[in-house]
């Protein structure tokens, strides 16, 4: 099992990040200063580094500079809310692997880790995904139902490509929030219920079960 060190101060993220990543198989660990995550990360203790660059203490771009400069290999994945060129160039100067900008779907960060993380356990994460009748392409972005191409917008996709990691899993409203709208979703809204039903209309509504007081579930 791979272990991760999340490197973040805002509790929401953190859990969101930790929850999502442990839901995916990885071991974790959370560290909410820049100071104290310079010491934990190194090689022989995480597999990668999750690393915000607004940390307390020293900013992430201090730790990656005194982490690199001792030696240590592991990829590092930047989360920054700054989106302007320079910063990012700041980033991958300083020895970072990739970035990811705030705010983000999970499943964007996740497809990114596993990117960074071939450990032979684990294999590369499957480029083409089926369940239910549906094959999608992830590479391509195309999804087929009996071999008739459909067409899926970005949400769509990925809300799809969701349930199809998840084979006969019910997963709930707000798992589907945050794998797909991000952690920065409002829990009353009924938008997963809106895009299930797109699902439904273009795969046909058969596919897609409704588990009472609990979620949705793509039947196999």
């Amino acid at each position: 099992m791979s272990r991760i060190l999340i490197a973040e101060d805002e509790p929401r993220l953190s859990s969101f990040l930790e929850k999502g990543l442990r839901a995916a198989g990885y071991s974790t660990t959370v560290c909410d200063d820049g100071t104290r995550c310079a010491t934990m990360a190194r090689d022989r203790e995480f597999d990668l580094l999750i690393l915000d660059i607004g940390l307390p203490g020293q900013d992430g771009f201090e730790v990656l500079r005194m982490i690199r400069a001792r030696g240590e290999k592991m990829p590092v994945l930047i989360l920054t809310a700054r989106d302007e060129v320079v910063d990012t160039v700041a980033g991958l100067d300083s020895g970072a692997d990739d970035y990811v900008t705030k705010p983000f779907v999970f499943e964007e960060l996740l497809a990114r880790v596993r990117a960074r993380l071939r450990a032979p356990e684990l294999g590369e994460s499957p480029l083409e995904l089926h369940g239910g009748g549906v094959r999608l392409d992830v590479r391509t972005r195309r999804a087929e139902v009996a071999g008739d191409e459909v067409e899926l917008t970005a949400k769509e996709f990925t809300l799809l490509e969701t349930f199809l990691r998840h084979p006969g899993q019910v997963l709930s409203r707000e798992q589907l929030l945050s794998h797909v709208w991000g952690y920065d979703f409002d829990p009353a809204s009924n938008v997963v219920d809106v895009y299930v039903g797109y699902l439904r209309r273009k795969l046909g509504s058969d596919r897609f079960e409704t588990v009472r007081g609990m979620g949705y579930r793509l039947k196999p």
